[in-house]
């Protein structure tokens, strides 16, 4: 529960927000004259900006960001997990280049023998054997939804309330307050009722899943291994193995997405704790920023859907895209890979976050609030003990002092994830970036006292 003066909350937030706006002219201009983009942005959750008006982009390299006004800055955000790899990494920009410039060709509905390569090293990463390439972690949780309904023959998916798996319509569902399935707030457009096509149990609740999966219609459960885009909810013991068990004895799939988890090690939370998932989906970093996404099959799934010779794969299925698994988004992800989220570089950034974790817990130590790490990612929530399921973190948000927080960190030096307090490192990312963090982060909360 928060402590905080609102008053001198709101006066603080005010005169943040005055000093941003004074600070940056040019990304000011640049939004107000937005005016051929819906929402006066490209996409529109990048209008989700503390300050009032997001910073343009100039440039970017490592672990720095520069702005249209000339302001650098410290980049703990670092596209929302999708630059984990930092900012234009040397190695995927050669890669880039010589498969652009040199070889040419960035689509042609041709594979390239990077691709076999790709899949290996995420077999070796994350133990399924077989992979299929996407453009993002949302499709290939579409795709992987679409091949268990197609197996198992059963219409809903469940998934854990306030998850995150993109913008994939079956996720948008919550546990209520009177402990049945609402519809998320906010859904736009949603082609069914979401309570149609699927069932939510929230994370760490047994009893919860075991009830909605003896329904008997759940193809898949479809899971981070650690809530992360609420907060980050860790696993309590046992409750992963559990889930496996459970699923298993029902006859339903597990599907793994690491897209946000891929932070806790080369091989996300299935390498690091052993996770035996019949499909895993991932995204974003694997490509170094260049858009990627991937799904893994088990052999069992592989070879169930293989036997199903009434299933196009091929043409109109409703699995794959044009653009899915082109050469430069192949070539990016190798190099990526192979060079810069290596497992000698998940060993620095780890060593980094729980230096993040450990000093954010020394920043807010005044504060009834908690800090969680998951690998090279750490964040903190306004509740302490920290949240154990998806609906006590949303009923721990507080949308006001969070913006009080990133607008006082981006007035510093620091970008800080827009849609939650979650600082990530890369592998350019220094000790010196880190305490610069929790220097600016230790005097926003003494400046709330």
């Amino acid at each position: 529960m928060n402590t905080v003066d609102r008053r001198r909350l709101a006066d603080l937030l005010s005169r943040e927000r005055a000093r941003y706006a004074d600070a940056h002219p040019r990304s000011a201009s640049a939004y107000t004259n937005g005016k051929h983009l819906f929402g006066r942005t490209p996409m529109t959750w990048m209008a989700k900006q503390a300050g009032g008006f997001p910073l343009y982009l100039a440039s970017a390299r490592g672990a720095r960001v520069t702005d249209l006004d000339g302001h650098t800055y410290i980049d703990l955000c670092l596209g929302d997990t999708g630059a984990m790899a930092g900012h234009s990494p040397a190695p995927v920009v050669e890669a880039v280049h010589h498969r652009l410039a040199e070889l040419g060709g960035v689509t042609a509905m041709l594979p390239t023998e990077d691709a076999e390569w790709v899949g290996a090293e995420l077999t070796r990463r994350f133990g399924l054997p077989q992979w299929s390439l996407s453009l993002t972690a949302t499709d290939a949780n579409r795709w992987a939804i679409r091949l268990a309904r197609a197996i198992t023959g059963r219409p809903k998916i469940l998934v854990n309330s306030y998850c995150y798996h993109g913008s994939v319509d079956e996720s948008l569902i919550v546990v209520g307050a009177d402990g049945r399935p609402e519809i998320r707030e906010g859904n736009v457009g949603a082609p069914v009722d979401t309570r149609v096509t699927s069932r939510v149990a929230e994370y760490n609740d047994l009893e919860g899943l075991e009830t909605e999966l003896a329904n008997g219609d759940v193809a898949a459960v479809l899971m981070e291994p650690a809530l992360t885009n609420i907060g980050i909810v860790l696993p309590e013991p046992g409750y992963l193995e559990r889930v496996r068990e459970i699923t298993r004895k029902h006859g339903v799939l597990l599907i793994n997405d690491e897209t946000h988890t891929f932070s806790a090690g080369p091989g996300g939370c299935t390498g690091e704790w052993g996770l035996e998932p019949d499909i895993l989906t991932v995204g974003k970093a694997i490509g170094g920023g260049v858009p990627v996404g991937a799904y893994g099959l088990s052999e069992e799934v592989s070879a169930r859907i293989e036997a199903r010779t009434d299933l196009d794969l091929i043409d109109m299925g409703g699995v794959g895209g044009t653009l899915a698994g082109n050469a430069l988004s192949v070539a990016a992800t190798k190099a990526t890979l192979e060079h810069v989220l290596t497992d000698e570089a998940f060993a620095h950034m780890t060593e980094l976050g729980t230096h993040l974790a450990e000093g954010t817990r020394n920043a807010i130590k005044t504060m009834p609030w908690s800090v969680t790490q998951l690998g090279a990612r750490a964040e903190y929530r306004f509740a302490d003990p920290a949240p154990r399921n998806g609906g006590e973190s949303h009923a721990a948000g507080d949308a006001e002092l969070d913006d009080y927080l990133h607008v006082y960190a981006a007035n510093r030096g620091i970008l800080l994830t827009p849609f939650h307090n979650m600082a990530l490192v890369c592998p350019d990312t220094t000790k010196a970036d880190v305490d610069a963090h929790l220097e600016v982060l230790a005097t926003a909360v003494a400046e709330l006292a």
